[in-house]
């Protein structure tokens, strides 16, 4: 399938029972409601499908419910989060014959890389795995900031050819655009900084929200990307104290408990990560129900 790398591409929950084993059938379920609301593409197995909570063979199986669930209507790109560069390939070729289109890169796990490691490490990958590659570059998360001078590196590796942009500043686009023209699709990976994102020139979204409030996130990407920006900024507005939700360290406990609440999943998660209690549960089941009671009546825009 030709990756494109384009519209909203929720960068899906891998869903678990009470007692953290997969619940591949409550995944596949899910996977056809984002698609029925407008999704254009999977992430499988990033932060938020708890990548490094899973064994490989999970790994392949959760890849492998996707690409049955989604009948080659879209994309399904697997994340590759590994300590070596050897054990990353590893993981790709496997998840490429589970089925995956693509695969979003990101740095080594544990040891932190400086830019000519990274580049390094994801010059590797590309030279060793038949997919096209999303190169995931997020400093705030892993401590290593690719610049446009650092990807202008990479621009010999046919494969590399997509970047998800979180560094967390708008003008890295502009900059990335500039430098590079448009030899690598920008796709944003900051869900509070999508508007921006998307008029500067960010031709999808990988989104954590979308797994909850997929019909929103798929009306707002196609109003900012067809000129719409006032009303883009109003339901922008009405989003964003979920957005928020997207950049913080429990993320993943956030959004699973804003998918049991919209009935798109179960809050359920893997050790060390815990289900929320207490005032923080409360704190965050507020705003959730508070964007609940306000929904938007939405006609979604072609």
């Amino acid at each position: 399938m030709t990756l494109t790398w384009r519209g909203v591409i929720p960068a899906l929950m891998t869903e678990m029972k009470q007692d953290g084993s997969l619940d591949l059938e409550a995944t596949a379920r899910h996977l056809d409601s984002c698609l029925s609301a407008g999704c254009e593409g999977f992430v499988m197995l990033g932060t938020l499908g708890e990548n490094s909570s899973l064994s490989l063979e999970e790994k392949e199986a959760v890849v492998g419910t996707a690409v049955k669930a989604v009948k080659s209507r879209v994309p399904v790109i697997a994340g590759v989060a590994e300590y070596t560069t050897e054990l990353a390939i590893d993981t790709a070729n496997r998840l490429g014959k589970a089925g995956a289109s693509g695969i979003m890169a990101l740095p080594t796990m544990v040891y932190q890389t400086d830019a000519r490691e990274s580049v390094h490490h994801f010059r590797t990958i590309a030279r060793a795995v038949d997919l096209p590659i999303m190169i995931y570059n997020n400093h705030v998360a892993y401590k290593v900031d690719l610049k446009p001078d650092d990807f202008a590196h990479l621009v010999d590796e046919k494969n590399i050819v997509a970047v998800k942009e979180s560094s967390h500043d708008s003008r890295r686009i502009t900059d990335m655009i500039n430098r590079l023209g448009d030899r690598f699709a920008i796709v944003c990976g900051v869900d509070d900084l999508l508007l921006e994102n998307a008029l500067f020139g960010a031709v999808g979204w990988v989104s954590g929200l979308a797994n909850s409030f997929p019909r929103e996130a798929v009306q707002l990407f196609r109003l900012a990307k067809s000129g719409r920006a006032a009303e883009a900024l109003e339901l922008y507005r009405w989003f964003m104290p979920l957005l928020h939700l997207d950049v913080a360290t429990k993320l993943v406990q956030y959004i699973k408990l804003a998918n049991q609440m919209t009935g798109e999943g179960a809050e359920w998660v893997r050790a060390p990560r815990l289900t929320l209690e207490g005032e923080e549960r409360k704190r965050i089941s507020a705003i959730i129900q508070h964007a609940i009671d306000t929904r938007p009546a939405l006609r979604l825009v072609a």
